[in-house]
């Protein structure tokens, strides 16, 4: 065998050795499904909740992201496009920490959503922010074809409606049925 014959089987041998990324091509693969979506916490905004007297109009009334959670939001959009999305329809909650956060992904301009309003101030909404929600679902994944749904919310929605309680920039894939309910989830952590 010649040496470079040799030098090239070699390489294919380290070249097969390497990690693979987990889910380089799952997470594609499922959001191009019509019953999977990827929700996610917005990324890092110090401190718990928003300053009492906070309005929706009015981003400097409202707990927002920091320099470190806009290097999150930057890091969380390339690692999905690392991992083959490169379409998607984006929606997010009202507050201005949702709407940066969808934006900072890098997939065009989201939708703001009033069905991902945070109930936090007011738990008893859970139920109805979980029906505005699937109903939002029924109306948006007929038509999502091949792209992926990524829903950027906050922590008190995904665990009222997954289960799961995430941190800042985690995100949950979930599959739904026709009615926009949860049948099965999985969390991915945020990448850094």
């Amino acid at each position: 065998m010649s040496l470079r014959l040799a030098a090239f089987f070699l390489s294919l041998l380290a070249l097969s050795s390497l990690p693979i990324a987990a889910g380089a091509s799952e997470l594609s693969d499922k959001l191009s499904q019509p019953d999977q979506i990827l929700i996610m916490r917005h990324a890092r905004a110090p401190g718990i909740g928003d300053p009492s007297g906070f309005t929706l109009n009015d981003c400097t009334t409202q707990r927002n992201l920091n320099e470190e959670g806009r290097d999150q939001a930057r890091k969380i959009g390339n690692w999905m496009r690392q991992q083959g999305i490169s379409g998607a329809i984006v929606a997010s909650s009202p507050w201005c920490r949702t709407r940066e956060t969808a934006s900072l992904l890098g997939f065009g301009p989201p939708e703001m959503q009033e069905a991902l309003a945070s109930f936090f101030n007011d738990a008893a909404r859970g139920e109805t922010a979980n029906q505005r929600l699937q109903q939002y679902l029924r109306t948006v994944l007929p038509g999502k074809g091949s792209r992926a749904l990524i829903l950027v919310t906050h922590d008190v929605n995904i665990a009222r409606w997954t289960g799961e309680s995430v941190a800042s920039g985690e995100m949950v894939l979930v599959r739904v049925d026709a009615d926009g309910k949860p049948l099965s989830h999985k969390v991915y952590a945020r990448p850094d």
